[in-house]
């Protein structure tokens, strides 16, 4: 990348011109069946406690200050679209992102993705898969429309529990569920395929945030629990900022592999009894990539 320009007063929003916007996959991601994936900026101003991103540093493609400032702000690839326009191939199933929500808040001053769609639409890829958390999604839903009549679109919403308390310690500059149920509703009236993925599951009612999931989408749920070290030896992992604060509140179970594996059931169960399926790891995400 070439040097940083600070694009506002403060440096919350910064822009740099990158070589690629697609990186081919590995890991959790490849697993999936995705072959390629988009970040469209570095760092996010979501900020949440949870985020895993941080702590692959370099490995992330961070840079110091990313990773000891996480959400304080971002650099978006400014040549995100004409890199889009000239790198895309018909056969690319692409991940839309696994390193920053593409509709993070510093998007709606920046508009970065409305560029990224414009180009899918002329070029299109196999299969684009956005995962995001932001209603912000819905400004660009007339371009998302078009995308869908020429490619594969699966929109990957997270929803992550069903307890505003909870949402506002963990992802505390997130829009609440209620937001989030109302920006997958219009999706879907749209005709967007819209997938409710529950990852990650924060402290919850399991099977009210399921029962919420499935009143608003016709898909099989996705989802993951919090990633932690006991199952996942290397890689990417949930941030210390979120483990002190569920050892404050007590909920320290949720970081529990024998306990996750109790909630999944639990939401499993709620969702074979609606005639769905609930998939969790690269075998869940993988319905976003066929």
């Amino acid at each position: 990348m070439s040097p940083e320009g600070i694009a506002e007063a403060g440096g919350r929003i910064r822009t740099a011109s990158a070589r690629s916007i697609l990186s081919p996959t590995s890991g959790f991601i490849a697993a999936a069946g995705f072959s390629h994936s988009v970040t469209p900026s570095r760092n996010c101003t979501y900020g949440c406690l949870y985020c895993y991103v941080p702590t692959m540093r370099l490995h992330g493609g961070l840079r110091r200050e990313d990773w000891e400032r996480w959400g304080q702000h971002t650099t978006f690839k400014a040549n995100a679209a004409a890199l889009a326009a000239t790198q895309t191939r018909p056969e690319h199933r692409i991940y839309c992102s696994p390193l920053t929500d593409p509709y993070q808040p510093a998007e709606a001053e920046y508009r970065l993705m409305p560029g990224v769609l414009d180009a899918w639409i002329e070029r299109p890829p196999a299969v684009v898969a956005i995962q995001t958390r932001s209603p912000l999604v819905l400004r660009d839903l007339h371009r998302l429309e078009r995308l869908a009549a020429r490619t594969r679109l699966r929109v990957s919403f997270s929803l992550t529990t069903d307890n505003e308390d909870v949402r506002r310690r963990y992802e505390p500059h997130c829009e609440t569920t209620a937001e989030r149920l109302d920006a997958i509703r219009a999706l879907r009236a749209a005709g967007v395929a819209v997938h409710a993925t529950l990852a990650p599951l924060l402290p919850c009612n399991p099977e009210r945030l399921a029962e919420l999931a499935l009143e608003v989408t016709d898909l099989d749920l996705i989802g993951d629990p919090l990633h932690v070290r006991a199952v996942k030896r290397a890689g990417a992992t949930t941030r210390e900022a979120a483990v002190r604060l569920a050892g404050v509140r007590g909920e320290e179970r949720w970081l529990d592999p024998g306990y996750q594996q109790e909630i999944v059931a639990r939401i499993e169960a709620v969702a074979l009894r609606a005639g769905r399926r609930f998939g969790v790891g690269p075998e869940g995400f993988s319905v976003l990539a066929r």
